[in-house]
């Protein structure tokens, strides 16, 4: 069954679309890159981008298994989480008082 609004793959795409979410992973991609480069045995640099993209990393970092490439994918996944949910922010908040569907 099809509904009146847009598709969840649909909706996820506008709302990545935003400056918003489009700074944000920008910043996470940097933030991460800078950890892999300076992150040796023992530093602490990685929990820097873990902090950036909480809560949704912290979530996929207790579900996932543990290993390097699942703290990385928890790091990437979160980032696309948070973006997708502060893209819907930004499009709520630019609506402003505008009546948009029925909900």
């Amino acid at each position: 069954m099809t509904g009146p609004g847009p598709s969840v793959p649909r909706g996820v795409r506008r709302a990545l679309g935003t400056a918003a979410a489009r700074v944000y992973l920008a910043g996470c991609a940097l933030l991460l890159g800078w950890a892999l480069v300076v992150a040796s045995d023992g530093s602490m640099a990685a929990v820097v981008p873990l902090f950036a993209t909480l809560p949704a990393s912290l979530v996929l970092l207790l579900v996932l298994p543990e290993g390097g490439m699942m703290f990385l994918l928890s790091i990437v996944l979160g980032a696309l989480i948070n973006a997708v949910v502060i893209g819907w922010c930004a499009r709520a908040l630019r609506r402003g008082s505008t009546p948009g569907t029925a909900s």
